[in-house]
């Protein structure tokens, strides 16, 4: 598979056991996603490790700091050789622009997450923003479009509006993706793959329903069978 879209979340408080992981795994039908803890815990090395075993590497650390921070920590993070990074959006026009501008002439793609696929309606009223999330999440895709990322994290629920408005070449990439027999756990706006990427997702973040598997190849392969089944629709 040359682009897979599944990206196999490794939230595991140990290196050791997001390693013993992701050597169960095929680099030929996923991209793996390493988020604050494990790179606090394991750093750059961990990263490498990654790469050695054949994946791309989507380093998940929402930078959201002044524009000169998050550009020197983009063009770091480009430096490791990852796929993909992201920051806030909340950060702004100018911290985007910062970011793009950093990661010009590299590969590495930046995407912006809107809204946490944590938050509520109400989380939403009790810090001060009142409109509906899709809303929100919809003004800060464009703002990211605007900055020239290459796209943005987002409900699955919010991406058929967000593809509609945004067009077929701008990046919607989706956590919260659950099985129909899945545990929501602590996700508020989840889908499962399927809907995910009929609703026009690109890139599918998958945690549990693979890295807590009995065999994590297996759920890897039938998961992505499911969304071949629905991308050749």
């Amino acid at each position: 598979m040359s682009d897979p879209r599944i990206i196999v979340a490794l939230d595991f408080p140990d290196p050791a056991q997001a390693l013993a992981l992701a050597a169960q795994l095929d680099s030929r039908l996923c991209r793996v996603k390493v988020g604050k803890e494990l790179f606090t815990l394991a750093g750059p090395p961990l990263i490498e490790k990654l790469m050695t075993l054949g994946f791309q590497v989507f380093l998940d650390l929402k930078y959201h700091d002044i524009p000169n921070t998050v550009a020197a920590a983009c063009r770091a993070a480009s430096g490791l050789g990852v796929w993909m990074i992201n920051v806030h959006a909340l950060g702004g026009r100018k911290m985007m622009l910062a970011a793009r501008q950093a990661l010009d002439g590299r590969a590495t793609k930046l995407i912006a997450v809107t809204l946490l696929t944590s938050l509520r309606h109400d989380d939403l009223n009790e810090i001060g923003i009142h409109e509906a999330p899709e809303v929100v999440v919809l003004r800060l895709a464009v703002l990211a479009q605007q900055c020239g990322l290459d796209g943005v994290v987002c409900s699955a629920l919010e991406a058929a509006q967000l593809r509609v408005s945004l067009g077929s070449g701008f990046l919607l990439v989706t956590p919260g993706i659950r099985t129909a027999a899945d545990n929501l756990d602590d996700q508020a706006r989840v889908a499962t793959p399927s809907a995910a990427i009929a609703n026009g997702v690109d890139y599918l973040v998958i945690g549990r329903p693979i890295t807590q598997s009995p065999d994590p190849l297996d759920a890897l392969e039938r998961l992505n069978h499911e969304v071949a089944c629905v991308s050749e629709r």
